[in-house]
């Protein structure tokens, strides 16, 4: 395990820093864009770019580099619903997303207004989704913005975190601890169970605010009645 994990660090750490910063940000803004967005890997990208940081100044390269592709990524999102946006949901792409994913990224919105663009940042399908439908509302770029960028800066400061955690923790442990290489593999994994958790109680936390009326009426009762409050980000 250590041999072969010490492998692929070093492979990785062979790529000229300058070029596995920007195939990090350039995968990150390709995960965050609509059009590509559902397909491509940008979180493992990026993990697998942090466990080649050297130092604590190429993380925080990193960790910028990544922050500016995912907003590049969510503005193209934003203005190509701006500009394109119900011409997408009608064409061969959007009838791919599927209507369903529509109508929930745009009840969504709806419902929730700014929150709802800061928490998709970390939800399936409406990260991608989301960007595109606050371009057909009448929110302004610079709302978008302030929602988007948190978000934006957690995500990738917690995966370039991990990420140089998981391989500093092994390189400084291998030569004296034959199976430090499953110490890398296990802050990986939890860390990947985490994410998934959280995922998940986002997702239950917030699906009264997905669900459309009725099934959100139905939960309630299910549940009990909800506590009033105002929503959105009025």
């Amino acid at each position: 395990m250590n041999e072969f994990l010490t492998w692929m660090l070093d492979v990785v750490q062979g790529v000229d820093p300058v070029v596995r910063t920007l195939i990090a940000g350039l995968a990150i803004m390709l995960e965050t864009s609509v059009l590509v967005g559902l397909v491509v890997p940008g979180d493992t990208i990026v993990i697998v770019a942090s466990t080649a940081v050297a130092n604590p100044l190429e993380a925080v390269v990193l960790g910028l580099v990544v922050i500016v592709g995912a907003l590049i990524g969510e503005s193209i999102g934003f203005w190509l619903g701006r500009k394109l946006g119900p011409w997408l949901r009608r064409s061969w792409l959007g009838r791919r997303i599927g209507a369903q994913n529509w109508e929930t990224s745009e009840r969504y919105l709806a419902r929730r207004g700014g929150p709802a663009i800061f928490l998709s940042r970390f939800l399936p399908v409406l990260h991608s989704l989301v960007p595109l439908t606050v371009g057909m509302t009448s929110f302004t770029y610079r709302r978008f913005l302030l929602w988007t960028a948190p978000a934006c800066a957690i995500w990738a400061t917690l995966y370039v975190s991990v990420g140089a955690l998981a391989a500093g923790t092994f390189r400084e442990l291998s030569d004296r601890i034959h199976w430090a290489g499953y110490i890398f593999v296990a802050i990986i994994v939890v860390f990947i169970a985490g994410v998934y958790l959280a995922k998940r109680v986002i997702m239950h936390n917030e699906r009264r605010h997905l669900e459309p009326a009725d099934a959100s009426a139905e939960t309630s009762a299910n549940h009990g009645p909800s506590q009033p409050g105002a929503e959105g980000d009025a």
